[in-house]
């Protein structure tokens, strides 16, 4: 199954368009998407915590807390489109992982401490546009490979990227074509 984790707001969203492009190329007929702004996922407050650390203590992770971090264990491929926000991503996606990152369901805790993975991907690509240019400072792409290969075990962490189209001038259409060539010459199966 691959996951498609969808954080776009826009209609008409760049970002969206250029992973429906990826999404696309995969070989894997078994899409589930987890559309962001549709599902309104609120941070972990107090109460919920208690109801999570409660299940996880009792080794119930049938809990509705659980579902995203159910889900995401068991996609054999992960996508996540973002576009690039104030460094980072639309906050919906923090939220998102703080949903994910559940001990027991998508990881476990090492004799000595270490976060091992239980989930099932290898593979991750973050897709984002952006206005300006992002360059070496991309904190979201940064914070989701370390959290994917940290936590989930998920080594092969890919970026698809197209950046500048906010620029006077700038030709939309063509860097956005650029992007979708780029990922196909770099991801032939």
């Amino acid at each position: 199954m691959l996951l498609y984790i969808n954080a776009c707001v826009r209609k008409n969203s760049r970002t969206d368009e250029l992973a429906r492009f990826v999404l696309s190329k995969s070989s894997d007929s078994d899409t589930q998407e987890v559309n962001l702004q549709k599902e309104r996922i609120l941070p972990l407050d107090e109460e919920t915590l208690s109801r999570r650390d409660n299940c996880i203590a009792s080794g119930n992770f049938s809990d509705a807390v659980f579902s995203y971090a159910r889900q995401f264990a068991q996609a054999d491929e992960i996508v996540i489109s973002a576009p690039y926000w104030d460094l980072l991503f639309p906050s919906s996606v923090r939220a998102y992982f703080e949903r994910v990152c559940a001990v027991g369901v998508t990881f476990a805790y090492t004799e000595s401490g270490e976060p091992k993975s239980l989930c099932k991907a290898k593979r991750l690509t973050y897709i984002t546009t952006a206005g300006g240019f992002i360059g070496e400072q991309h904190l979201g792409f940064e914070y989701v490979r370390s959290i994917a290969t940290q936590f989930f075990g998920i080594c092969d962490i890919r970026m698809v990227k197209a950046e500048g189209l906010d620029i006077v001038g700038a030709d939309v259409r063509k860097i956005i074509e650029k992007a979708k060539q780029d990922y196909q010459r770099n991801n032939k199966q």
